[in-house]
């Protein structure tokens, strides 16, 4: 995909952090935007950023039916879709011992069935198109495990089950299948979870979101310039951030024994936690 200039393109979670950046470039370079996010108000201030008119929508991608109308809406506004961008997500931190089923069900409606209802809406809109992309926001959680994230590294290893199976049965179409996965990014992902307890058995969520702030390197706008450039050069798996590259190194050099590293670093950051003012 040589660049983006009125190409119709897709992104929900579009109300801040990544999917706000996103929409910010895709704008500049001359995209007709879908924006949607569940809150109204963070919408609202992404189009207000925006230097055109685009179409936007109050959605919550774990609402099927919703997704599907979304769908439908962008092609009669628009024509089919050539890019989807499925970016919605939340967190949750909280062992597994004690992870509700509600907390459980809430993260996967959102995360994994919100990516599969805009995956799948979107297929017949982009199969119309000799060029097309469908790129699904995983994380580098979905390249390992931590502990505290068992339902986020759920959610995350599914999306990237789901895209690698999607992408094998796109081969030989214009499809390009996109697994993306960030390290920390600068967004509010962490002060919006539901946070129980994080790594290193941290259980103040103002504590455990400064130390999140500290150590992300990444800017959402960095990370929404590498995901364009991922897209432009049908790159499968796409890393953002030195933290995602690291991960992915040492997942693949040592995929079991990774675990007993990611241990002492969970130690290390009960340490480091209890030292944050």
């Amino acid at each position: 995909m040589k660049n983006f200039r009125n190409k119709v393109a897709v992104i929900t979670g579009a109300g801040s952090g990544i999917g706000r950046a996103l929409a910010q470039q895709l704008d500049k370079q001359g995209a007709l935007l879908s924006l949607s996010d569940v809150n109204e108000a963070g919408l609202k201030e992404t189009l207000d950023s925006l230097s055109r008119k685009h179409y936007s929508e109050i959605l919550d991608v774990a609402d099927r039916d919703a997704v599907y109308a979304n769908a439908e809406a962008t092609e009669k506004r628009f024509g089919p879709a050539s890019i989807v961008i499925n970016n919605a997500g939340v967190a949750v931190a909280q062992t597994i011992e004690d992870l509700s089923y509600d907390d459980f069900e809430w993260i996967m409606d959102i995360n994994f069935w919100g990516m599969v209802y805009g995956s799948k809406a979107y297929l017949p809109q982009l199969k119309q198109h000799k060029e097309a992309a469908v790129a699904n926001v995983s994380s580098v959680f979905g390249l390992f495990s931590l502990p505290t994230q068992g339902a986020y590294n759920a959610s995350k290893f599914a999306i990237r089950g789901f895209t690698e199976a999607l992408r094998a049965e796109m081969a030989g179409t214009g499809l390009s299948v996109h697994s993306i996965h960030p390290g920390g990014i600068r967004t509010d992902i962490a002060k919006n979870a539901r946070f129980y307890v994080g790594p290193g058995q941290m259980t103040d969520q103002k504590k455990a979101s400064g130390l999140f702030d500290k150590v992300t390197v990444t800017t959402a706008d960095s990370a929404a310039r590498t995901i364009l450039k991922g897209i432009q050069r049908k790159q499968e798996r796409i890393l953002i951030g030195p933290d995602a590259r690291v991960f992915d190194a040492m997942q693949r050099s040592m995929p079991v024994q990774y675990s007993k590293v990611v241990n002492l670093a969970d130690k290390a950051s009960k340490f480091i936690g209890s030292k944050v003012a």
